[in-house]
């Protein structure tokens, strides 16, 4: 029996459509009522927030509940592709603008 592999325009397709099937849970749900962005940790409300994967989609990462967070439209288009070692160092420098913001 010959294993068929999906290409990544396939793997993306379907991931999404998991996606969006997690976006009407529960869980998804309760989430987006903390109002937090996952990254910065601003509070932003609920209707601000977007659904990212750490992992993005492009480089294989999944529509799982541990592999989403709910974080702002800002670090959403700032995070882009990049994985979370390759973001992290963006982020530290968030969450200390914030506490000495806040």
């Amino acid at each position: 029996m010959k294993e068929k592999f999906l290409s990544l325009e396939e793997f993306i397709k379907k991931e999404k459509e998991k996606a969006r099937k997690l976006r009407q849970t529960r869980w998804w749900r309760r989430q987006l009522e903390k109002g937090v962005c996952y990254y910065c940790g601003k509070e932003v409300g609920a209707k601000n927030l977007t659904m990212d994967h750490k992992i993005p989609l492009s480089r294989w990462g999944t529509s799982d509940r541990i592999n989403i967070v709910p974080c702002c439209k800002e670090c959403n288009n700032k995070k882009k592709y990049l994985l979370p070692w390759e973001w992290e160092e963006y982020v530290k420098r968030l969450k200390i603008t914030n506490v000495e913001e806040g």
